[in-house]
């Protein structure tokens, strides 16, 4: 089979097909959720990375790392990223979808505050 012949999963999903995601694809999915709500909050709060790196005892790579979907933090971890963020974090795994939530323990000044969640679903 040439490259011509292969169907992406939307090739395959707007054609009726059945897709069906491999685990590894999966747990890439929410390591990258996950990800994106780390860098959501942390620019919300205007940190750079080696900031929040500091507060959460962690090097800097180590939070390119998360940020990117390439590392999936431990529960210890996630605790002192949620602390260092202000916030709570809520982890919704469902099945085949996940959504991780940083919820800041105090209201963000008028300036700060946006219109869109603070939610990264995969």
């Amino acid at each position: 089979m040439n490259h011509s012949q292969w169907k992406t999963r939307r090739t395959k999903r707007l054609l009726g097909e059945s897709v069906e995601e491999s685990p590894a694809y999966l747990e890439a999915g929410y390591a990258f959720a996950l990800g994106q709500a780390v860098y959501d909050r942390r620019t919300e709060l205007g940190f750079s990375q080696a900031e929040l790196a500091r507060r959460a005892g962690m090097t800097q790579p180590q939070l390119s790392n998360i940020e990117g979907g390439d590392a999936a933090p431990t529960l210890p971890l996630l605790t002192r990223l949620a602390k260092a963020l202000d916030a709570s974090l809520t982890i919704d795994l469902d099945g085949d979808t996940s959504a991780f939530v940083f919820t800041p323990h105090r209201a963000p000044e008028p300036d700060q505050a946006r219109a869109d969640g603070r939610s990264s679903a995969a």
